[in-house]
């Protein structure tokens, strides 16, 4: 008789920590995405676990999560990746685990050509206004503020 409810005892404790388990992993699969990247696909790589972060610009205290967006090479086996790395990181190996990486989102709009960009004799990153595309005053209670929106010569 105590062995019959010891093996009840058993049962019950497997079925709750099956319970359990269920609960906790449907919170967490909540969190998860499945990353898949195709051979030419631009991707950002993880900065933070690697001992060496200073060979990537790490400043004192905000270093970067990520670093420059790197083209895939190709694909080796479902979760490894082989990229295409900078001549400053060829002492890194060139292969990462899908969670070293991310997605990476270009914004055409926002790349500038670097034939454009003219620097000052002190080497300042020299900025013009092209167009004044919109001018309005603003009223507050006691004076106007002149409000004037642009567009930049460099920027599209």
């Amino acid at each position: 008789m105590v062995a019959l409810q010891s093996t009840e005892k058993i049962q019950q404790i497997r079925q709750r920590l099956q319970t359990a388990q269920i609960r906790q992993n449907s919170y967490a699969d909540l969190r998860r995405s499945e990353l898949d990247f195709q051979v030419g696909d631009i991707v950002l790589l993880k900065a933070s676990p690697w001992k060496g972060v200073i060979r990537f610009r790490k400043q004192e205290k905000l270093g970067p999560r990520y670093i420059v967006p790197f083209r895939v090479i190709a694909r080796i086996g479902k979760v490894a990746y082989k990229l295409d790395l900078l001549e400053e990181l060829s002492q890194i190996h060139n292969t990462f685990h899908v969670s070293e990486l991310r997605k990476s989102i270009l914004d055409e709009k926002a790349v500038m050509s670097l034939h454009d960009i003219q620097v000052d004799e002190r080497l300042n990153y020299v900025e013009r206004p092209a167009v004044m595309l919109e001018r309005k005053v603003k009223v507050l209670w006691n004076k106007y503020v002149a409000l004037v929106k642009l567009q930049w010569e460099h920027w599209r």
